[in-house]
Parts: structure tokens; C-alpha cells; sequence
């Protein structure tokens, strides 16, 4: 899922510099989106292992 995020991202920076504003907004938007949720999952998996404990 970050992979696809920066692949947003790269794409609504390349749409920025020709000048498709739109283009590049949402792309922009989309890759925001998508590290949101990448961060959030994360962070429930670190809770989740912390609250799990270790296995022998």
C-alpha cells in the first residue's frame, strides 16, 4: 500500500510540473489517502503484536 502512495505521489508531482492541475490534485489526494490508511494499519499491528506478547 505505500508502494502505491508514492506511486501517487510521483505521479501528481509529474502532472504538477506539466501543469494538469487537476490531474495532479488527485493524485495527490489519493496517495494522501493511502499512506493515511497505511499509517493506521500499522499502527494497529504494532498494538496488536505489543498487546500479544512475545511467542517462545
Amino acid at each position: 500500500m505505500l508502494y502505491w502512495a508514492l506511486v501517487f505521489l510521483i505521479v501528481a508531482i509529474v502532472a504538477g510540473a506539466f501543469g494538469f492541475g487537476g490531474i495532479a490534485s488527485a493524485s495527490a489526494g489519493i496517495a494522501q489517502l493511502l499512506f493515511f490508511v497505511f499509517l493506521v494499519l500499522f499502527i494497529v499491528a504494532l498494538v496488536a503484536r505489543a498487546l500479544r506478547g512475545r511467542t517462545p
